[in-house]
């Protein structure tokens, strides 16, 4: 007997600026990877691309007092 497999959940915009912890208007400057899916006219991204994604990225440079 198999075991039914969860749902995928894809990340929306508004989420992936939760995740990485920016407002919701700032993410529409960034340059965000192609999605892993459309739901419905939405693009929809998996938590582990946005992850590696957001790891990749410059990291902002720190100011010195």
């Amino acid at each position: 007997m198999t075991r039914p497999h969860p749902p995928i959940r894809y990340l929306s915009r508004p989420e992936v600026a939760a995740r990485i912890g920016v407002q919701r208007a700032t993410i529409a400057r960034y340059r965000l990877p192609a999605p892993d899916a459309f739901v419905g006219r939405l693009p929809g991204w998996l938590p582990a691309t946005i992850d590696a994604w957001d790891a990749g990225r410059p990291s902002k440079r720190k100011t010195t007092s």
